[in-house]
């Protein structure tokens, strides 16, 4: 689409999808220079990057309806990224948090970034393809600069959630 090689797999605009044995060509056909590069894919269980991948998070806006300990529970270096990722966001997994109070909330808006919480209690990282949040709390928000970071977690990925207050 507009010359793009890039796939909308939600809207199903472009090619397919770039997998292990794709090939994509490189340049403008019949310019000099003009190749084909082979995908080379992080193997299964995540990409070794010396550490966990740090990400900041503002607490809120719906921390009163978790535990008191929730927010601070966020900061456990346990959390790994799970295989359910996509351009909507990027789901952890760990020990799930405790809500305070049972019940969903009427859909709201969230910026990109909200960690919204589902009954399992395992925050799912919205990112740019995000929905309203169809009534799940959202318990603290990844600041703007460490977004695009989030985006290229892979499955098994280890992640350090750091609450600034």
């Amino acid at each position: 689409m507009l010359g793009s090689r890039s796939t909308d797999v939600l809207a199903g605009l472009g090619p397919d999808a770039v997998t292990e044995t794709s090939v994509l060509p490189v340049g403008d056909p019949g310019e000099e220079g003009c190749g084909d590069v082979v995908v080379d894919c992080a193997p299964p269980g995540g990409l070794d990057r010396g550490g966990p991948v740090v990400l900041r998070v503002v607490p809120g806006p719906r921390g009163d309806r978790f535990a008191p300990d929730a927010v601070d529970a966020l900061a456990r270096p346990t959390w790994t990224t799970g295989a359910d990722a996509d351009r909507v966001g990027v789901r952890l997994q760990g020990e799930p948090l405790v809500r305070a109070r049972e019940g969903e909330l009427p859909s709201e808006g969230v910026v990109r970034g909200s960690l919204q919480v589902p009954p399992s209690g395992l925050p799912t990282l919205l990112l740019a393809d995000h929905p309203v949040t169809g009534g799940y709390p959202v318990i603290g928000v990844v600041v703007a600069q460490d977004v695009d970071r989030a985006a290229q977690l892979r499955p098994g990925d280890a992640v350090l959630l750091v609450v600034r207050r």
